[in-house]
């Protein structure tokens, strides 16, 4: 059964995306920029639904309150596609650093400029961060919410963290506050494969970590808090799911932590 509604929930997702970008692209890209937001927004709490629906995979959110107003940075864990979809409607007017070769991509690359996405070159390593600033100050001055993935990728449940120091320098340059956030939606939508397993994920949302720290002293606080989190959350939603299929590093890591509340 899984099979099957992995594959119905991939058809619906699809055909979702083609028939919004054929109905909303005429007039996505004629409104206003924070009104044509709408159209993805909506795009992804179908794409919620749906997986509610099919799979069924649900969701609810902790610590909400804790996003402030006015512009702010999200640093958030990345294992899924879904982490992308759920933040999209959660907050008010996203911003995300991303790679600039996924503006090249035909209709959700536009979709992305559109929105004045904050495209990175990783290979110019000397320009890439001051440029990055630059124009995160630009979008958080309009009271966005910048959303950045601290360790760059997407990781596996339990991989071994590798936070990047990109984060450190956009607090320390911004000066605005930095919420930390987790989840583990990898272990039911996973970066890589087919399958989608049913469940329910948490997303827990962190209290900010206001302006005022060192660079290097946040950075390692970030780390620690996020680390710490995202365990004590991994043993959570395991323990709530208890048919998930976990791969060897989900296993490794949360033994692991077992490990460490034993020996105190």
């Amino acid at each position: 059964m899984i099979y099957l509604r992995s594959a119905l929930f991939q058809l619906a997702f699809y055909v979702s995306f083609i028939v919004q970008m054929i109905i909303f692209s005429p007039i996505y890209f004629f409104l206003p920029r924070k009104t044509a937001y709408v159209i993805p927004k909506n795009w992804a709490r179908l794409n919620l639904w749906l997986a509610k629906t099919i799979i069924p995979l649900t969701y609810e959110i902790e610590g909400r309150e804790n996003i402030p107003e006015g512009g702010c940075i999200i640093a958030a864990k990345h294992q899924s596609f879904w982490d992308v979809i759920a933040i999209v409607p959660m907050v008010d007017d996203p911003v995300y650093i991303l790679k600039r070769e996924l503006l090249w991509i035909p209709l959700f690359g536009w979709y992305a400029a559109k929105q004045d996405m904050i495209p990175i070159k990783r290979s110019d390593k000397s320009r890439a961060i001051p440029n990055m600033i630059a124009r995160a100050r630009e979008e958080l001055a309009k009271n966005r919410q910048l959303i950045i993935y601290p360790e760059g990728t997407r990781k596996a449940p339990g991989a071994e963290p590798d936070y990047k120091y990109g984060v450190a320098r956009l607090y320390s340059d911004l000066q605005v506050p930095v919420v930390p956030m987790v989840a583990h939606a990898g272990l039911f939508w996973p970066r890589h494969g087919f399958l989608r397993q049913p469940g329910h994920i948490k997303i827990r949302i962190m209290k900010p970590i206001e302006p005022g720290m060192s660079a290097q002293a946040f950075f390692q606080h970030l780390a620690t808090e996020m680390e710490v989190e995202s365990d004590r959350l991994l043993m959570e939603t395991v323990e709530a799911n208890p048919h998930l299929k976990l791969t060897a590093i989900t296993r490794s890591r949360l033994k692991a932590i077992k490990d460490a509340q034993a020996a105190g």
